[in-house]
């Protein structure tokens, strides 16, 4: 029997576009949260949805396990969760009720519950935990196992006498390093393992060295761990990646911090610590051109073994990231992506449609800039609207059909933006068109320079070029169109 049973409510294979990349990460935030309480001496497992299509499936390990608890605890490092898929609020909807029928106290901590506990206590849920989760949880189990009342506990919702309890808000843990590693044991790694390899690819595991974010971007939600910024120490972060490599022969890795490296001397003195330790690792990261630009950052990135960095670029119209509050130029895109080039490290864009006042001559300006700096990897989206920014606030009266997407390759315009979803969905393959086109022209250039640096991924991407050319030319002419109608 257990004490605890945890959980989670992303399912890979719901969601068509991310289970087609065949690169699952474990549930990270779960997995600390787990270890925290397990720390505590409590006995607990791990239903893993990550793999799983049917949450029916938890059936049969609530009744194996028995647990007085059942913890649906969304892994807050997935930007996944932060969108509030419907399928995936289904789901756990499905799994609170099956949680109910086992007699547990279940506890929902996650992106989704936070901006709609009321959902959530609806569907049978007990106790709603809003942001950072582990000593909330800690706590709030501690209550019940005693017989105390709740009303004490910071960063809690829940039912009273048919009245909605919700409590002080709790602050965010400042010491990063006092958290346990998480519970890596109680994930089948080989499970992943296989994922990975029908992909063609090998392992890699995520890694969060940070929680939070400064910036206000004010279409980026952060309900779990807000705008406070803190951060594990350069030395934790490298034990964590010798146990993971002795552990699981693991030696690539995502830093799936919203933004990684912020803090002053961080990334030169993580360096260093990996040279202490004899570690060669790959790892890639997301992070800010204005921050990459910052004094040797890009030199210690490249020297500890980063290997690709995902920048929000977001548009190549000023206009455009000024209205976001994004804090960055254009100049600034181009500059980054030259020195990262230079060092071999690949960069890939972020890029976002859509935006309030967004035309066509912004939408031109951002295709152009994909053209002139080949990104190494691309991806599109349309602006998306989540609870608690000020990007919400300003379209919420247009979210009366339809408030969230069913899955990441929705693409849905939920706002009366310049175009409709059509429109957009369509330029979402034109710029991909004329992003492969403009690869396999450089290739060609390349090639003509150089022969000997043809390669099979060279040689694909120039056969390919005679079927971009028509099909973006194609597409071209149907937005032009669509612009005209305004359709």
């Amino acid at each position: 029997m257990l004490d605890i049973l945890f959980s989670h409510s992303y399912y890979y294979p719901l969601d068509k576009k991310q289970w087609a990349n065949k690169t699952p990460f474990p549930p990270l935030g779960t997995l600390y949260a787990a270890s925290l309480l397990r720390a505590e001496g409590y006995k607990v497992g791990l239903f893993d949805t990550n793999l799983r299509s049917d949450p029916y499936d938890i059936e049969s390990d609530l009744k194996m396990h028995q647990p007085k608890f059942l913890v649906i605890y969304d892994d807050g490092f997935n930007y996944l969760t932060k969108m509030c898929l419907t399928t995936m609020r289904e789901a756990a909807f499905e799994m609170i009720k099956l949680g109910k029928k086992q007699d547990c106290t279940v506890i929902v901590c996650s992106s989704d519950s936070t901006d709609h506990y009321n959902k959530y206590l609806d569907a049978g849920a007990d106790f709603i935990i809003q942001g950072e989760g582990e000593l909330t949880l800690k706590e709030l189990i501690h209550s019940i196992e005693n017989n105390q009342n709740p009303k004490d506990i910071k960063g809690l919702v829940y039912l009273s006498n048919s009245e909605v309890i919700k409590n002080g808000k709790r602050l965010v843990l400042r010491d990063l390093d006092d958290l346990p590693m998480p519970a890596w044991d109680l994930v089948e790694m080989e499970a992943y393992r296989k994922v990975w390899a029908s992909g063609g690819k090998k392992l890699n595991l995520n890694i969060a060295t940070t929680r939070g974010c400064p910036y206000k971007c004010n279409w980026c939600a952060k309900p779990i761990y807000g705008n406070r910024y803190n951060s594990h120490s350069p030395a934790y972060i490298t034990r964590h990646i010798k146990y993971l490599k002795e552990t699981y022969g693991v030696s690539n890795f995502w830093m799936c911090d919203d933004i990684f490296g912020l803090k002053p001397n961080w990334v030169q003195e993580f360096n260093r610590e990996l040279k202490k330790e004899q570690l060669k690792i790959g790892y890639y990261i997301q992070s800010r051109v204005d921050l990459l630009l910052k004094e040797d950052t890009i030199d210690a990135l490249a020297e500890s073994g980063l290997e690709e960095v995902w920048v929000g670029a977001e548009s190549g119209s000023q206009k455009i990231l000024d209205a976001m509050d994004k804090g960055t130029q254009v100049e600034q895109i181009y500059e980054a992506t030259r020195i990262l080039k230079q060092k071999n490290i690949r960069v890939a864009f972020f890029i976002q449609f859509g935006y309030l006042g967004e035309s066509k001559n912004d939408i031109e300006k951002t295709v152009q800039m994909i053209k002139q700096l080949l990104p190494d990897n691309l991806g599109i989206s349309v602006s998306y609207p989540l609870p608690g920014t000020p990007f919400y606030e300003k379209v919420k009266d247009d979210l009366k059909l339809k408030a969230n997407w069913t899955d990441s390759d929705d693409l849905a315009m939920m706002f009366q933006g310049t175009y409709n979803s059509k429109y957009y969905k369509k330029l979402h393959r034109y710029v991909h068109k004329e992003y492969r086109k403009s690869q396999a022209i450089d290739n060609f250039k390349t090639i003509l320079k150089n022969p000997l640096k043809l390669s099979t991924t060279r040689l694909r991407s120039m056969i390919l070029y005679f079927y971009y050319f028509p099909a973006s030319l194609f597409d071209r002419l149907l937005l032009k169109n669509m612009q005209q109608t305004n359709a």
